[in-house]
């Protein structure tokens, strides 16, 4: 090796280094700030999300991290031990951008958690009820975001169009975000409705703080296309709804609130306030907030007590506590501080504010610093008085000077209506929306239908599917096409030796230096950088509305494996100086690398499955421990210290090292019962002592190899990234040097 080629190797290999480097610095920082956040967290009590929220399968997940970047509330999730992870569950509102923008698909929502449960209508994947026949959407079913009500409304809708009878209406009750969208699917499908509300148009909507931001993404809509903007108002967004009706000729029937329901499916009955109304089938989308959770203390039923806050300015120069810690009321606090001459005091039970966005905490810590608001964690009210309020703080009794009285400590469930419907109540423990487990019943057909048809968003999962293999087939079909069309150009050239090639007449146009060789180099080069799109794709949010993520990445998977095959073609299968030999060789280990991440690290199985069967081993273990304990006694120190090995936590290492100790330690614990076998009295229960250990420790060890394993593909990525960057500093390389030596001259 010349010093030529020893100084480019060296400078290749320290570029790769220096890349590495700062990948692997910059993730390895941010994970650590990510798990010792999650840490802080759990210390708290902060880390069970409230209601919808994202959970990341950490089998699935290659590491893509584009689910960072998605979220419209910021870093809701993080890196933990290598794959993202929900760090601020306590700020997670129920987005999904996450679980839309992750290209394997390892993220899904889900209502409550293992430690908290969260009570929500019992509906299945259709979202009908308990009650067949009546479905329920929206804020009453846990979608409280606006976008996610809307589409659960769309999707009810499409259900309705083939199970719905045509005889009578359907009757959707509710006309906030998920009615709206409800009656605007029914009527783009010529499904007879009414929309019945018991106030005003908007539902809850009509309820927030004036100036309130409502919505923070465009979603699109029958009849209407697309509608709302990325940060709309309440007044903004009420305004527009009601062009939305005015357009689609949907009239809005207001002040109907609907005390019962009588009947069956295809034959329902509504009592209301203003009469009766048939209904084949029944839309409940009333959402919560109008039955607002109360304090439950003295004097609450004062008038002074409010459960709103819709004018600001009616508060001028009055003394007003807002009780509530989450961002409703903060934003009632804010507006009181910012748009009146109110005298403001926020109490919130908490000792931090843990259950609002970012954005308020911060801006109220502004007021609270320019003395315009006065903040009272840990507090509680205990009485409401006519000219004071009684709250204990820190444990002693306060009393403050009040006016008013604005709660804002969420809304309850609508029991009443619910039981008088006929819907039951269900606890869920990190279930996906409509995910239960009751036993099918008969469904009536609508007249004229084909028979059941899938869930609406199974059937938009399925679709999703087939597209995505049609997709396949389109990119294999068209590199074989591309490959095919490039062998059969050089059909006659290709399998000649390099000494009878130089005497061919296709050599001047064949070689890499060739009109044709360097076309083929040139539009390889332009299809081998295309494939950084999808980094572009993953990380500018910009671009997101420029196709799915999933089908950006199997783009990138395509072109991936395309790139080192049409190169070759290019280099016309013949390697003839370092630098093209290094580019070539860069890019298949580019593609390996991400052969590894995309298939091979999602097929390593996790130590979740042998981590159940090691506790459930343990668990009979510990059942028949009692019998064994007057045993383990007269065995004496040596038996003890290895029932404690055997017990001890599992911890994941070196995978070099882990074969090296492997064998050894399978022969010492093998010794070690040898020694302590004189200790037991029967060589019975010896035989159960010693298979118990030796079946834990083989549990063990999987365990211990799979997490290794997956430790060590971690670093797939870091390889994958950097080599990329590296790729393209030796694509730069190759063409300068190219165009600096003349192409002939380096490719003769």
């Amino acid at each position: 090796m010349d010093l030529a080629t020893l100084w480019i190797v060296s400078g290749s290999l320290a570029s790769v280094g220096l890349l590495a480097g700062g990948h692997l610095g910059r993730r390895w920082a941010r994970e650590r700030r990510d798990a010792a956040e999650l840490e802080a967290k759990r210390a708290r009590g902060q880390h069970l999300a409230r209601s919808l929220h994202p959970i990341i399968d950490p089998n699935v997940c290659i590491g893509s991290l584009s689910c960072l970047r998605a979220c419209p509330e910021g870093d809701i999730l993080g890196i933990v031990d290598g794959a993202a992870k929900l760090v601020h569950a306590d700020h997670c509102i129920g987005h999904g951008r996450c679980a839309a923008e992750c290209p394997v698909g390892a993220i899904r929502l889900v209502f409550g958690t293992a430690e908290r449960g969260v009570d929500l209508p019992e509906v299945d994947a259709f979202f009908e009820s308990s009650r067949p026949g009546v479905h329920v959407v929206g804020e009453l079913g846990g979608m409280g975001l606006i976008k996610n009500a809307i589409q659960q409304g769309l999707q009810v809708a499409e259900r309705l169009a083939e199970t719905a009878s045509r005889q009578a209406p359907v009757a959707v009750v509710g006309a906030g975000p998920a009615g709206i969208a409800t009656a605007l699917g029914l009527k783009a499908r010529g499904v007879p409705f009414r929309l019945l509300e018991q106030g005003t148009m908007g539902g809850s909507i009509a309820h927030y703080p004036r100036k309130k931001v409502a919505m923070t993404e465009p979603v699109e809509l029958p009849l209407v296309g697309r509608f709302g903007k990325r940060l709309i108002s309440k007044e903004e967004l009420l305004a527009s709804w009601q062009r939305v009706l005015a357009k689609a000729g949907i009239p809005v029937e207001e002040g109907v609130k609907v005390t019962g329901l009588d009947g069956e499916d295809g034959r329902f009955e509504l009592r209301t306030e203003r009469g009766t109304v048939q209904a084949s089938k029944v839309v409940l989308a009333v959402g919560r907030r109008g039955t607002p959770r109360r304090l439950g203390v003295p004097g609450e039923e004062q008038e002074k007590v409010l459960y709103g806050l819709l004018d600001p300015e009616a508060f001028d120069g009055n003394r007003v506590l807002v009780v509530g810690g989450g961002d409703s009321a903060l934003e009632a606090a804010i507006q009181l501080a910012t748009e009146s001459s109110a005298e403001v005091t926020l109490s919130y039970r908490g000792a931090e504010l843990a259950r609002c966005r970012e954005a308020n905490r911060a801006r109220l810590q502004e007021l609270a610093a320019a003395r315009r608001v006065r903040v009272l964690l840990g507090s509680q009210v205990t009485a409401i008085r006519p000219r004071q309020v009684v709250l204990e703080v820190g444990g002693r009794a306060a009393t403050l000077e009040n006016d008013f009285v604005v709660v804002n400590v969420g809304g309850e469930l609508p029991v009443e209506l619910l039981s008088k419907a006929g819907v039951a109540l269900r606890r869920y423990h990190g279930e996906a929306p409509g995910q239960v487990h009751r036993p099918a019943r008969p469904r009536p057909a609508a007249p004229g239908a084909a028979g059941a048809r899938p869930a609406a968003g199974a059937s938009r999962t399925a679709a999703g599917r087939r597209r995505r293999r049609a997709f396949h087939a389109a990119y294999a079909l068209a590199g074989l096409v591309i490959l095919a069309v490039l062998a059969w150009k050089g059909r006659e050239y290709y399998p000649l030796a390099r000494v009878e090639r130089l005497r061919s007449p296709l050599h001047p146009s064949m070689k890499p230096a060739g009109p044709w060789g360097h076309g083929v180099g040139i539009a390889a080069t332009l299809f081998m950088l295309s494939n950084f799109l999808y980094a572009v794709r993953k990380r500018w949010k910009r671009f997101a509305p420029l196709g799915s993520i999933r089908g950006w990445l199997d783009f990138h998977v395509f072109v991936g494996f395309m790139s080192p095959l049409v190169i070759a073609f290019h280099a016309a299968f013949q390697s003839n100086n370092l630098l093209a030999t290094g580019t070539a060789g860069a890019l298949c280990i580019v593609v390996g690398t991400g052969i590894v991440g995309r298939f091979i690290y999602g097929a390593v199985p996790s130590d979740g499955g042998k981590a159940v069967e090691l506790a459930d081993l343990l668990a009979r273990f510990e059942r028949s421990r009692a019998a064994l304990g007057p045993l383990l006694q007269e065995a004496g120190a040596p038996a003890r210290a290895l029932l404690d090995r055997a017990t001890a936590p599992v911890r994941a290492g070196s995978l070099a090292l882990l074969f090296v100790r492997m064998p050894a330690e399978s022969l010492l614990l093998r010794l070690r019962l040898l020694r302590v076998r004189g200790s037991f009295r029967g060589t019975g229960h010896h035989a159960e002592f010693r298979a118990t250990l030796v079946a834990l420790a083989r549990l063990r060890w999987q365990i211990r190899f799979y997490a290794s394993l997956k430790r060590l593909l971690r670093g797939w990525r870091v390889f994958h990234a950097s080599l990329a960057g590296f790729l393209v500093l030796v694509i730069a390389a190759h063409i300068g040097v190219s165009l600096y030596l003349g192409y002939g001259l380096l490719h003769r």
